[in-house]
């Protein structure tokens, strides 16, 4: 499987796992857990979370799963705005190990930009990676400004901008992803198939057929093809884990990245990083 280089010249693999909206119902707890084990399996080990998510509960689902293999495993958090503080942080960061079953984060994440200033934030981080609590820390949802006042103040070390993109968001290509490209951080697409909306275009669909492949698969081969880029899909099954890690091995040629550049075009002009 691919794999993107972190800053400091570590690599984890380009397609990894979402877990929004998991562990929240006791019905599709088996299937999660199954999901989540399959897609390790399939060579998808970097797992993304958050204290966020059912309030700690994806991050006690992944425990729970994926205890036994945690060393095969590039776990990443994501902490609220307001513990983003130098008395809170290192409080909601041990919460998420004791749910995780963890003695670290391998990547933590600013999940928002809150009320906390940056350099703060920063150097919260940055003793929480000198206790060994995290290996690597990072942000998400901060846009090409807010990225340039996160390095004055300080966070050269930041690893990763996590951010909402896909084909029906490609702001980020005109200004945040060359920026972060240059400042060689890695970027994160988050919901890459539109939290499931994208699946239904008829191009799509298309292009899918003729690759004998799914309009999903289509969708996160777009994204992988990029340098740099970390995907992570969400899969509440064994079948959909299986059939998300095969996007890893789908190429699409000229012909298919034109008709998707026609159905999806970048916009002409820069706009705020949207965000879910």
């Amino acid at each position: 499987m691919k794999r993107v280089t972190l800053p400091g010249g570590e690599t984890v693999t380009a397609l990894g796992q979402g877990t929004w909206m998991m562990g929240e119902q006791p019905a599709h707890r088996a299937d999660e857990i199954a999901a989540l084990r399959a897609g390790v399996e399939a060579g998808m080990t970097l797992i993304d979370t958050a204290e966020m998510y059912g309030e700690g509960a994806a991050e006690r689902l992944i425990g729970e799963a994926l205890g036994d293999r945690r060393e095969a495993l590039f776990l990443v958090s994501k902490a609220y705005p307001h513990n983003a503080d130098r008395d809170r942080l290192p409080k909601a960061c041990e919460a998420s190990l004791r749910r995780l079953g963890t003695d670290r984060i391998d990547l933590y994440l600013l999940h928002w930009r809150g009320g906390v200033p940056l350099a703060e934030t920063v150097d919260a981080m940055e003793q929480l990676r000198e206790a060994g609590k995290i290996r690597h820390w990072g942000v998400s949802n901060l846009d090409t400004e807010d990225m340039e006042e996160l390095v004055a103040a300080g966070g050269s070390g930041c690893a990763t901008d996590q951010i909402l993109y896909n084909l029906s968001r490609r702001g980020p290509e005109l200004d945040l992803l060359p920026w972060l490209g240059a400042q060689g951080i890695t970027a994160m697409a988050y919901s890459p198939v539109e939290q499931g909306r994208l699946i239904g275009n008829p191009t799509l669909a298309r292009i899918a057929e003729s690759l004998s492949a799914t309009p999903a698969q289509v969708a996160l081969a777009w994204l992988l093809r990029r340098d740099g880029m970390i995907v992570i899909p969400k899969a509440g099954s064994e079948a959909h884990a299986r059939e998300n890690a095969a996007a890893a091995d789908l190429v699409l040629d000229d012909t298919a990245l034109q008709e998707l550049e026609a159905a999806f075009p970048a916009p002409r002009s820069a706009r705020p990083l949207e965000m879910l």
